[in-house]
């Protein structure tokens, strides 16, 4: 019989876990090679994964809902067709996958220094990014239960241990007061901060007067929690600046109609916007990086995310890959694509990984500027705020006028560990001044 392990797959160099949606087999079903098996959720989109052989399924290891490390094994298949015994396997399975939790457990208590489960337990690059972010040790986080696979952490275990870990301080400000016997009036002014710690715990449970309580889905719950992560890693710096956009809206409203005819895609602002940031990027590609511990890695690709508003009021950043190699019309196709995609729910793992650097338009909703969160492991995100008409002091020849332009801020949050305000604003002027610079009688 020859049983095959199937994985959960890697889908992109941030993405070290998924969570299982839905299961499109059961045990002692028949699957096809590149047949849908199972649905699963990142912090970045939701995704079928196929089946990477035929045969018949003898074990499904994890339940819908529970999250996955990139890498474990997810289902077995017999490639022999030979598996019709096997069917009793589910009500087995919940004890392999409860034991190694429960044996954990006992270890991490019984042994609080870690001493012999350093060598043996597995942290994912994620959960060790956020025990640096929360200034978890190695000691600390060796004592968190974990619920993923042979026992480890997942990103859940110790996002539920950091919140839960707001409460302990008072009994664990308690337990080291009784050491020193010479000091025992300390004891009582160790139990003040303690009640004012404990106010803010109850303020979110507050639904009295005329209210209504919606739950979170899950993709609002990814990205509040990539929301939070990212403000905890990158000191935020946001500069401002403001450019004409004249030649460009002239351009494109003479242009439009027959760009549609000739090339079969609408020209939006977007892609025009794109090819001006990314001229930009090969003239500061320390723009384009991201940092890992005390080494900045400079991407010598330049992939592009665009953030997307979705019907469900969610939000999503699907990246056009090798901008920096592409012309406008090949900026319009992809722009088009990805977001019609993405508002159809059919966009695929890879199209929302590697991203070097974000766009958001914020002036689709009538806002003039914004300040927006860098998408992480990005050390900068640019807005583009709404076009509007002002009147504006122009340099001539036979002096200044004033005259009615098309105006429009743009905004740069950038990391401060990387990215200085000399920079920063170095980057966001030559952005304005590309913009301002465009042919108003460019070909098309």
């Amino acid at each position: 019989m020859a049983i095959v392990d199937l994985v959960m797959p890697k889908m992109g160099e941030s993405i070290m876990e998924a969570t299982v949606l839905k299961w499109h087999k059961r045990v002692g079903d028949h699957v096809k090679m590149d047949e849908t098996l199972l649905d699963i959720a990142t912090d970045k989109v939701d995704s079928e994964v196929p089946s990477t052989t035929a045969g018949v399924i003898t074990e499904l290891l994890y339940k819908e809902n529970d999250v996955v490390p990139v890498g474990a094994v997810i289902a077995r298949v017999d490639g022999g067709g030979a598996a019709a015994a096997p069917a009793p396997a589910p009500a087995q399975q919940p004890a392999p996958q409860a034991a190694p939790v429960q044996q954990a457990a006992p270890q991490h208590q019984a042994a609080p220094s870690g001493a012999e489960s350093n060598g043996a337990r597995f942290y994912s690059p994620l959960v060790l990014n956020i025990a640096g972010t929360e200034g978890i040790g190695m000691a600390e986080l060796e004592k968190i239960p974990g619920t993923g696979n042979e026992g480890r952490v997942t990103k859940k275990d110790i996002l539920d241990y950091v919140s839960n870990r707001k409460t302990q301080p008072v009994q664990q400000a308690a337990a080291p007061q009784p050491a020193p016997a010479a000091a025992p009036q300390p004891a009582p002014q160790a139990a003040a901060p303690a009640v004012s710690a404990a106010p803010p715990a109850p303020s979110p449970s507050v639904t009295g007067g005329n209210v209504e309580i919606i739950e979170m889905d899950r993709m609002r719950k990814l990205i509040a929690d990539h929301m939070v992560r990212s403000k905890h890693t990158s000191p935020h710096v946001t500069s401002f600046t403001e450019c004409d956009v004249t030649n460009i809206v002239k351009w494109r409203d003479r242009v439009k109609g027959k760009f549609e005819q000739m090339y079969g895609e609408k020209i939006t602002y977007t892609p025009i916007f794109f090819e001006a940031i990314v001229n930009c990027i090969r003239k500061f590609p320390m723009i384009n990086c991201s940092l890992d511990g005390n080494n900045i890695i400079i991407k010598k690709d330049i992939n592009v995310g665009m953030a997307t508003a979705l019907p469900s009021g969610n939000l999503i950043v699907p990246v056009i890959k090798n901008a920096g190699t592409k012309n406008l019309l090949g900026l319009t196709k992809d722009v088009n694509a990805l977001a019609n995609a993405a508002r159809g729910n059919k966009l695929k793992a890879d199209d929302t990984q590697g991203g070097t650097f974000t766009v958001t338009n914020v002036g689709t909703f009538g806002s003039l500027m914004g300040t927006p969160i860098i998408n992480q492991p990005q050390v900068a995100i640019l807005a583009v705020g709404a076009i509007k008409k002002r009147p504006v002091v122009l340099e001539t020849e036979d002096g200044d006028v004033i005259a009615i332009r098309h105006m429009m801020y743009l905004s740069l949050s950038y990391d401060h560990r990387i990215v200085d305000g000399s920079l920063g604003a170095s980057f966001l002027t030559a952005v304005a001044k590309e913009l301002e610079a465009f042919d108003k009688d460019r070909a098309i």
